[in-house]
């Protein structure tokens, strides 16, 4: 593959302890190990949980038998991609999923969605990021009402159009409302791309782009914190 550019665009949010973290998992912590006037050098260990900040979920978070975030091989690591925009939908309905017809009206501008492409959906969401309750949106019941992929539609994704993979710039590819994670399941049991909580989706053209990502190769991992660099032609 040929990566011809105009400029490279970070897809990760910056990680510090402040950001939106999933009911449950671990805090995100900074300890300082060493300090340049008392050591020559500065250092900290940190601590994050597998799927916090922008990451990538690996085929065991969710199949026993899942293959690690380690096992996947470099070469599915540099992909192309294309952005949908449901932003204005998802503004109108915090429970709103991807519908085949919004891939449909999409392709009808764009052309056809090429195999191999990760299919990357712009909700909004991502310039809600600074604010943890709007980013999650949870009712008094504890469920929360952010955007996704439906089921219907990843299914169309990759037995129509052969994609390699799905991201997002919630916290989940599946609406928030799906405790199934129905579209995490199809995209996962064929060993593709799940990213989560991406930034700057905006700054992406509807093609054209690839990605380069990059895992923490943890074994055994269920995902990684991951770095996502978008080379935009």
């Amino acid at each position: 593959m040929q990566i011809t550019y105009s400029r490279v665009i970070h897809l990760s949010h910056i990680i510090d302890r402040n950001i939106p973290q999933w009911p449950g998992d671990p805090p995100v912590e900074f300890t300082t190990v060493a300090k340049i006037p008392d050591d020559g050098y500065y250092l900290r260990r940190f601590s994050i949980g597998e799927h916090s900040a922008t990451h990538i979920n690996a085929p065991n978070s969710f199949f026993a038998d899942g293959a690690g975030i380690e096992q996947y091989p470099a070469e599915l690591l540099v992909v192309p991609a294309v952005v949908i925009d449901i932003c204005v939908a998802a503004a109108d309905n915090s429970d709103y999923a991807l519908t085949i017809a919004d891939i449909l009206a999409w392709e009808e501008i764009h052309g056809e969605i090429e195999s191999g492409n990760v299919v990357l959906v712009y909700t909004g969401w991502q310039h809600k990021w600074g604010d943890r309750r709007a980013f999650f949106n949870q009712d008094t019941q504890g469920m929360m009402h952010f955007p996704g992929f439906s089921s219907y539609a990843t299914q169309f994704l990759l037995n129509q159009r052969r994609i390699s993979g799905v991201g997002i710039d919630t916290h989940g590819v599946d609406p928030g409302n799906d405790q199934s994670f129905a579209t995490n399941h199809l995209i996962l049991a064929q060993s593709g791309i799940v990213l989560e909580n991406l930034t700057n989706l905006d700054q992406l053209p509807p093609k054209g782009t690839t990605l380069a990502i990059a895992p923490l190769r943890l074994r055994g991992g269920s995902g990684s914190p991951v770095g996502v660099l978008a080379f935009v032609p």
